[in-house]
């Protein structure tokens, strides 16, 4: 069985496609600065995926995508109280 090569930058957009959806954005980038110095032109990027839209809707955007994905790490934990210890009820 033979499978046709295809171009290395194909199978790098199909790949960083899959990894966008299934880490998300933050998760991809910092899982592909592991392995390489960048690629492409951010400001070509920018304009293209923000064309049309204010500042103001921007940083909307983000705060709920937030408020869907909430950081964990960054979230205060409450330490569990050992029962029998002598602690308060």
């Amino acid at each position: 069985m033979s499978v046709a090569a295809r171009p290395l930058a194909e199978t790098t957009q199909k790949a960083i496609a899959v990894l966008s959806r299934e880490l998300g954005i933050v998760d991809t980038v910092r899982f592909l600065t592991q392995f390489s110095t960048g690629f492409g032109d951010y400001t070509i990027d920018r304009d293209t995926l923000f064309r049309g839209l204010t500042m103001d809707e921007i940083l909307s955007e983000m705060r709920g995508a937030r408020r869907r994905r909430p950081n964990k790490r960054m979230q205060p934990t409450r330490k569990k109280r050992a029962r029998g210890s002598g602690a308060r009820r």
